[in-house]
């Protein structure tokens, strides 16, 4: 739920978007004296809402009175078996039809609001497997990019370990170190905590097989931020080399956030992060803005038919087929 803003901090409200039908709730930050100059759509991970990127426990820590601040709007939405569409889809879904109904609802959302120069992802773990599914659908062109944290793709557990449905898994691996967190973040951090969807629980174990499909599609700049005591993914040499292998369409980033654990936009490390997300952001618009014109990249809506994006479309379909 919706808290009241720090004094002089931007209003945070509550919204519901309309996905094709299913009701998708979240919290919205926008700029308070010009129009925005992109959303910055934030995405949670398992077990967790929106409220992830709206950490009150210190001011300074929420991405959406940040973002607000400096110019952009801020749209966190609760996934698909989260928050309000719970009653319409009680066991969640996997993650590509989750994409589609993300893609529904920030068309409601563009449809009623100035999106500026467009829809950019951050996310959270699980959400950054939604992220990158947007960005792997036909529609996934018109994204700015993605910065996505705590998410990998060889795991550093066994698959067993993984939360899931009825489980939340060791919560020694979701915050690290106590020390990271300002001591009123776990207290906050309770009325943040669900289930996961029984959909996405069961497929959570299959990313790693699932990845390298979804990756090869995405064509948009992506950055991956591993916390200093990450401990569900692997980000070694060799781990880096094999998340990025699959990106081969796209530029890739690859970080380190130090004094942090899983949960980085809960710790004090979470303004930091937030920042340097915020600043990919601006390489992002930078690059757009900067490119030859021959070279700038095109909305859909400009694009030429060319049955390209019906073949992606088509791979992601089978992608989740799979799983």
């Amino acid at each position: 739920m919706a808290q009241p803003p720090h004094s002089g901090a931007p209003e945070i409200r509550e919204i519901t978007l309309d996905a094709d039908g299913v009701p998708i709730s979240a919290l919205l930050a926008e700029p308070a004296t010009q129009p925005p100059r992109a959303v910055v759509v934030a995405i949670h991970g398992g077990g967790m809402r929106a409220g992830y990127f709206d950490s009150r426990s210190r001011p300074g820590l929420s991405l959406l009175a940040l973002g607000a601040e400096l110019g952009y709007t801020v749209l966190a939405v609760d996934r698909p078996g989260y928050g309000l569409s719970l009653a319409r889809l009680p066991d969640g879904q996997g993650v590509i039809d989750q994409a589609v109904t993300l893609h529904a609802a920030l068309a409601d959302f563009a449809a009623t609001h100035d999106t500026g120069a467009g829809f950019f992802l951050v996310a959270h773990s699980n959400g950054g497997k939604l992220a990158l599914a947007a960005a792997a659908d036909e529609r996934g062109g018109d994204l700015i990019g993605l910065d996505i944290s705590g998410l990998g793709n060889r795991l550093a557990v066994a698959p067993h370990q993984l939360p899931g449905n009825g489980r939340h898994g060791d919560w020694r691996r979701h915050w690290g170190a106590l020390r990271l967190y300002p001591p009123d973040a776990f207290r906050l951090g309770r009325a943040l905590i669900c289930p996961v969807p029984a959909a996405e629980a069961l497929q959570g174990p299959l990313w790693p097989e699932l990845y390298p499909g979804i990756a090869a599609l995405v064509r948009v700049p992506v950055r991956f931020t591993f916390a200093e005591q990450e401990q569900w993914w692997l980000f070694d040499e060799e781990a880096i080399a094999a998340l990025r292998r699959p990106l081969s369409g796209t530029k890739t980033t690859v970080d380190l956030q130090p004094d942090a654990g899983h949960n980085i936009s809960l710790g004090w490390a979470a303004r930091t992060y937030h920042l340097r997300a915020l600043g990919f952001l601006e390489e992002c618009l930078l690059a757009k803005d900067a490119a030859p014109p021959g070279n700038r990249p095109r909305s859909r809506q400009e694009q030429p038919d060319s049955g390209g994006a019906d073949t992606r479309h088509a791979d992601a379909h089978r992608a989740h087929t799979y799983a």
